[in-house]
């Protein structure tokens, strides 16, 4: 006998039965990405040095990864970036599900694995839609880092495109100064 639930019964049931899987529902859909490689992850604890060393936290942000962004696409609809700079004060805004309303994330992250078109297209939309001001894309299947910044009813600008050898630098409106290495970012540290 097979038991109705809801899409976030069964994402909950993936996530259990797939340990260290990323699973979210983007745009009424579930989506399974596989444990990240050593170099994604290596890019990962390069940013929170680098977030540390620009003394985020005494601008009043905290970095954090694996942290769930509610998305205003579906009822149940909710994404997991790879690494985010959110205000301090964002546990006040959970929503449910360890998912927080995305009016405190100021840039999100990721860096692309085999589901890269998640990333580079899904994503920059669903990002665009809940209005995160700075949506990275460290698009290791291109070589090259994506920018995209302050969306306008909904949708992204096209973005700025960084190539091997150059830094990014973020917006001022992230509300901490730094330029982050284009390598870095695609290769983790070497």
């Amino acid at each position: 006998m097979l038991h109705e639930s809801s899409l976030a019964d069964a994402a909950d049931r993936l996530w259990e039965e797939l340990p260290g899987h990323r699973v979210e529902i983007l745009n009424g859909s579930i989506v399974v990405t596989p444990p990240p490689d050593g170099p994604h992850q290596e890019t990962l604890t390069w940013l929170i040095e680098e977030c540390s060393r620009a003394q985020a936290r005494k601008a009043g942000l905290k970095y954090v990864s694996g942290v769930g962004l509610w998305l205003p696409t579906g009822p149940d609809d909710y994404a997991v970036p790879d690494f985010s700079l959110v205000d301090a004060d964002y546990k006040d805004a959970l929503v449910e599900k360890n998912c927080y309303a995305p009016h405190v994330f100021r840039l999100v992250l990721e860096v692309t694995s085999s589901n890269w078109t998640n990333d580079t297209a899904t994503k920059v939309d669903i990002y665009a839609r809940a209005g995160v001001p700075v949506y990275l894309i460290a698009d290791r299947r291109h070589h090259e880092v994506l920018l995209y910044t302050d969306p306008v009813d909904g949708a992204y600008p096209a973005p700025e495109r960084f190539k091997r050898g150059q830094s990014v630098p973020l917006p001022e409106s992230v509300g901490v100064s730094l330029d982050l290495s284009v390598d870095t970012l695609l290769d983790g540290e070497g």
